[in-house]
């Protein structure tokens, strides 16, 4: 059995991690603190779909209450920080709050690490550190020094704060970079669930760009499994960071994902084109050659599965009452 952390816990990615770190017997606290970013209730419905598994406590709480955060560790607990403002577009109307959410708020994770002698860490990252300017398939020691977003910008300023504080207070680190999560609880705001929402309702859709942009989907499933792995192998990591890519291994035109959205609904898309939008990137793609050497990562969720199983989802809840 594991002690873990999970800031962000009620979120898309968070809910999920905690129910499987739960489901293994692992004892699990979780933060969140309801950000506004999109309606409360929806993450208080993630969290009754984790129900109340054996082992895990939630606590609403903001990360930047570091003495708060202290108290909910111990030497042995690993942190798994999740918690953050995310969206590339967003970030460009708030830099301020993304900022302190994504820098500061790591900041403060890692004081509260520090001050109880934790020394296990995965802090979730972003595929978008990488830019444009990344050669394709992105791999972990590219240099990664052309973030386009406000967003993409504060998760690499918050992997290169753990970089720096990491050797000194003697953390042993993995950062994950995820790659385009999509499945059940994916945020409202996202693509995915945006055009199935739209396209359920015989509205159409907006596509930005001239239909070449690609990305690497990542099933929720996968992105978890990789860092429950990922939580394991800090048990023996040495002093410092190894950064891991977290992809689907396959990525998926945006005409495409549109296609498999439309046909797992059983509808007919009506489509917009609009100029490609500031903070975008083109494509992504992650190399995955070093986090199945170390972590034994393998995503195992076909796109077309995948999106069938968003679908699902998406009726039995969003169809229903949003």
């Amino acid at each position: 059995m594991t002690r873990v952390l999970v800031t962000g816990a009620a979120g898309f990615i968070g809910s999920h991690l905690v129910q499987a770190l739960a489901r293994r017997g692992d004892e699990v606290g979780g933060i969140d603190n309801f950000d506004a970013f999109y309606p409360r209730h929806m993450k208080e419905r993630n969290l009754r779909e984790v129900g109340c598994p054996a082992g895990f406590a939630f606590h609403e709480q903001d990360m930047l209450d570091v003495e708060a955060l202290q108290a909910l560790l111990t030497p042995d607990t690993v942190i798994v920080h999740l918690a953050a403002k995310a969206g590339v577009r967003p970030s460009l109307a708030d830099p301020v709050g993304y900022a302190e959410a994504n820098v500061t708020g790591t900041a403060a994770v890692l004081e509260a690490a520090r001050r109880a002698g934790v020394s296990r860490i995965a802090f979730g990252s972003s595929s978008s550190v990488y830019g444009d300017a990344t050669p394709v398939p992105f791999r972990e020691d590219a240099p990664a020094i052309e973030p386009l977003s406000v967003y993409a910008a504060t998760k690499r300023a918050a992997e290169h704060l753990l970089d720096s504080v990491a050797p000194i207070y003697g953390f042993r680190c993995a950062s994950l970079r995820f790659f385009t999560v999509y499945g059940p609880r994916q945020r409202p705001d996202l693509a995915i669930h945006a055009f199935a929402r739209l396209m359920s309702r015989g509205e159409p859709i907006t596509l930005f760009g001239d239909g070449t942009q690609a990305r690497d989907y990542t099933y929720c499933d996968d992105i978890v499994s990789g860092v429950l792995a990922a939580v394991d192998w800090t048990a023996q990591a040495p002093i410092g960071v190894e950064t891991f890519n977290l992809g689907g291994s396959h990525p998926v035109r945006t005409g495409e994902m549109v296609a498999e959205i439309a046909r797992a609904l059983g509808v007919e898309p009506a489509i917009r084109r609009a100029p490609m939008q500031p903070g975008d990137v083109q494509h992504t793609a992650a190399d995955l050659t070093k986090s199945a050497a170390v972590l034994g990562y393998a995503p195992r969720t076909a796109f077309p599965d995948g999106i069938r199983k968003f679908v699902q989802w998406f009726r039995e809840v969003y169809a229903q009452s949003d």
